[in-house]
């Protein structure tokens, strides 16, 4: 309809046209939305979170001969888990951004609870 030259649907008109792959707003929701803006809160909200979780691993943890503060994933499992039960999600995120380190895809508790986790 919004090609149709003889449509007089003003609610067309304000649609955005759909945009393609390697377009700068594929993808994203639109400017100014509420989807945006739920976007922006969760993110900000995982934000603190991982700061949250790297001060833990701060306070809980033992700086190594080599300066950073290291903890094993079973006591960072124990201390944060009463705080947040996301902990393993909050730790991919944390070293995504280059924030912590520890080797293996995924961790799991009991199973990796001697993996160490190093603040970077």
């Amino acid at each position: 309809q919004r090609k149709n030259p003889f449509s007089n649907d003003d609610r067309l008109a304000s649609k955005p046209v759909h945009t393609h792959r390697g377009d700068s707003t594929y993808g994203r929701p639109r400017e100014g939305s509420q989807t945006e803006q739920r976007g922006k809160d969760a993110h900000s909200h995982v934000g603190k979170e991982v700061e949250e979780l790297c001060s833990i691993i701060r306070r809980t943890g033992e700086v190594g001969e080599d300066g950073h503060v290291s903890v094993t994933f079973g006591q960072l499992f124990e201390t944060y888990v009463t705080i947040s039960n996301k902990v393993v999600g909050i730790l991919l995120r944390a070293r995504k951004h280059g924030l912590v380190h520890f080797e293996g895809e995924m961790l799991w508790q009991g199973k990796d609870d001697d993996v160490i986790i190093t603040l970077l």
